[in-house]
C-alpha cells in the first residue's frame, strides 16, 4: 500500500516555503548567524541558523513555534487544494521542545503566556478548527514517527486526509546543555566533514497532507512507500549502529524494496562526529555491492538542526529533488571523514539526475530512529 503526498508546507531560515528553501540549498547559501535569541556572551557557541523574525527593538517573543506550525499547515492545505476547515482531519505534529521558548520567556521576562499556549492544539482549534491533534515529542525522530502513525490511520481506516507536521524554536535550556556537553565548540554544522565539531540549532516548521489513493483532487507530489521506526535504547546520546541497520532494513521491508532501488538519500547528518561515523559505517554496509549506490545530501549544513521537524523537512527537500531531478550539495563538505569515503555525498555543486526512490533518515537521542522511504509522482 501506498500514500499519496498531495500538500507541502515549510519555514525555515533560508526561506519562507519549500520551493525557497530548496532554492537556497541548490544555491549553497551560508546560512549561519549570529546568535539573536540569547546572550552569546554566557556561551563558548555564538551562531545558530535562527529565523530572523524577531522584533527589530531586540529580545525574544513568546509562541514562534506555533505561528510558523500554522503558516506551515497553512500553505501545506493550500497545496493539496483543501479548505482550512480541519474539523475532520487529524493533525499529527513532531517536536522536540514544543513551545518550551515560551515557558522560558514567561519564567524569565514575565511574557504573556497561558497554560493553552503551550499546546499547538490550541491554537490548531483557533486556526483551523481541529478537533483532534496528536504531539510527538520524539527527539529528532519526531515527525517521521508522526508520518508513520498518519500511514497506519489511514490503512486502518481512521481517516483518508491526515496532517503531518513539526516545529521547533532554539530555546535557551537546550542551547546551553549542548554548549556544555559537546566537546568542541562548532563554529558551523559541517556533517560528514573532517572539520565538524558538533550541532548548531535551526528553526523551522514544516507540513504535509497525506491522502489515501483516490481521494482529494491536488497533484500527487510522491507517495510514501513505507516508514519504519524503532526506539533501540543503547545509549542515552550515542546512536547504535544496529539500531539503525534495522530501521532501514525494516523500511525497505515495508516499501517492497531493496538497497539497489534507492537513488537518494537524505542524511540525518547531524554534523556530530558519532552521528557522523555511525551513519555513514551502517549505510556503507547497507549499499555495499549496491552498484555505484545513490546520491546522498545532509540539509543541516543550512538549515542547522531544526530539531524534531528535521525528518520531515528533509522528506519535503528529497521530494523536490525527485521532482527536479536535482541534488543540493552538502554544505562546506570538501574532506569527507574516512568511514564515509564510499559514500556517493554530493559536493561542491549540485548533482543532476533521474531519481526515483529516496530514503529520508532520522535518528534521535535515546536510539529513536525512523526512516522513510517515498517515491517520486510520474
Amino acid at each position: 500500500m501506498t500514500w499519496n503526498i498531495t500538500g507541502m508546507g515549510a519555514v525555515a531560515n533560508i526561506g519562507g516555503s519549500p520551493q525557497e528553501i530548496f532554492a537556497a540549498l541548490c544555491a549553497g547559501q551560508e546560512s549561519r548567524a549570529p546568535l539573536k535569541a540569547f546572550a552569546p556572551d554566557k556561551y563558548r557557541a555564538t551562531l545558530a541558523y535562527e529565523i530572523d523574525d524577531r522584533p527589530e527593538s531586540g529580545g525574544d517573543v513568546p509562541r514562534r513555534a506555533t505561528r510558523w506550525l500554522a503558516t506551515a499547515v497553512r500553505q501545506a492545505l493550500a497545496d493539496a487544494g483543501l479548505d482550512e476547515d480541519l474539523s475532520r482531519v487529524p493533525v499529527l505534529v513532531g517536536t522536540t521542545m514544543r513551545e518550551q521558548r515560551s515557558v522560558e520567556l514567561w519564567w524569565r521576562d514575565g511574557a504573556d503566556v497561558g497554560v493553552g499556549d503551550l499546546h499547538f492544539g490550541t491554537a490548531l482549534k483557533e486556526t483551523f478548527g481541529a478537533s483532534t491533534t496528536y504531539t510527538f515529542a520524539n527527539a529528532c525522530s519526531a515527525t517521521l514517527y508522526a508520518l508513520g502513525m498518519a500511514t497506519d490511520m489511514i490503512e486502518l481506516g481512521m481517516a483518508d486526509t491526515v496532517v503531518v507536521a513539526g516545529t521547533d524554536a532554539a530555546t535557551e535550556s537546550a542551547f546551553g546543555t549542548l554548549d556544555r556537553v559537546q566537546n568542541d565548540t562548532p563554529d558551523a554544522l559541517r556533517p560528514f566533514d573532517t572539520s565538524h565539531k558538533g550541532m548548531l540549532m535551526g528553526e523551522g516548521a514544516v507540513a504535509v497532507v497525506v491522502q489515501r489513493a483516490g481521494t482529494g483532487t491536488g497533484t500527487v507530489h510522491a507517495r510514501v512507500r513505507g516508514v519504519s521506526m524503532n526506539c533501540d535504547a543503547h545509549h542515552a546520546t550515542a546512536p547504535d549502529p544496529d539500531g539503525i541497520t534495522v530501521a532501514v532494513q525494516d523500511a525497505y521491508r515495508r516499501a517492497g524494496v531493496t538497497a539497489e532501488d534507492i537513488d537518494l538519500v537524505m542524511l540525518h547528518g547531524s554534523g556530530t562526529p558519532k552521528n557522523d561515523q555511525t551513519e555513514s559505517t551502517v549505510l556503507s554496509r547497507v549499499f555495499d555491492g549496491a552498484g555505484a549506490g545513490p546520491l546522498m545530501t545532509a540539509i543541516k549544513a543550512m538549515t542547522g538542526h531544526t530539531l524534531g521537524g528535521s525528518g520531515l523537512l528533509s522528506l519535503v527537500m528529497a521530494v523536490l529533488a525527485m521532482k527536479e531531478g536535482v541534488v543540493p550539495p552538502v554544505l562546506g563538505l570538501t574532506d569527507p571523514i574516512p568511514e564515509a569515503a564510499g559514500l556517493r555525498l554530493v559536493q561542491g555543486e549540485p548533482a543532476v539526475g533521474e531519481l526515483s526512490l529516496a530514503q529520508i533518515d532520522a535518528f534521535g537521542f535515546g536510539g529513536i530512529n525512523a526512516v522513510a522511504i517515498v517515491e517520486a509522482a510520474r
